[in-house]
C-alpha cells in the first residue's frame, strides 16, 4: 500500500484565504483611521511649536514677521531687522503632515494665523479634511 501524499486541499486553501480576508476587512479600517489621527495630532503640535516660535520672535523685535518675510523669519535675519534673536527654529519650517508648506498670515488685529489645509489640501472639510489652525 502506497503512502498518501501530504499536503492542503483547495477548499482548505480558501477557508484560510477567507479567513485571512475577514480578519484584514475588520482590522484594516480601525489601523488606518489611527494613521489619520495621528497626522491630525501631529499637524495640532507643528502649529503650536511654530505659534511659540513665533511668540519669540515678537518679543525680540516687537512685531510678528509680515506675510511677505513668512516663518522664514524664524531661520532667516530679515534685512531690516536689527533686534532678531533667531534663528527660533532648530530647523527647517516643516511641511504639514500631509507635505504641504503651513498658511502664514498676519491678520488685521495684529496677531498670526497658521493653518494646514488638511488631508485634502483644500479649505474647509471635516474629520482629516479639515482645516487645522491656532485659532
Amino acid at each position: 500500500m502506497r503512502g498518501r501524499l501530504l499536503g492542503f486541499t483547495l477548499l482548505e486553501l480558501l477557508v484560510v484565504v477567507a479567513i485571512i480576508g475577514v480578519l484584514a476587512g475588520y482590522v484594516g479600517p480601525r489601523y488606518f483611521s489611527q494613521i489619520g489621527k495621528s497626522e491630525v495630532n501631529a499637524a495640532k503640535a507643528q502649529i503650536d511649536a511654530l505659534e511659540k516660535a513665533l511668540d519669540q520672535y515678537r518679543l525680540d523685535t516687537g512685531s510678528y514677521p509680515t506675510g511677505e518675510l513668512g516663518l522664514n523669519a524664524l531661520l532667516q535675519r530679515p534685512n531690516n531687522e536689527a533686534k532678531w534673536a533667531g534663528p527660533y527654529l532648530k530647523k527647517a519650517v516643516p511641511p504639514d503632515p500631509w507635505g504641504r508648506p503651513y498658511v502664514y498670515r498676519l491678520t488685521e488685529n495684529g496677531s498670526v494665523s497658521i493653518v494646514s489645509l488638511g488631508k485634502d489640501g483644500q479649505p474647509g472639510g471635516t474629520g482629516e479634511n479639515a482645516d487645522i489652525s491656532n485659532r
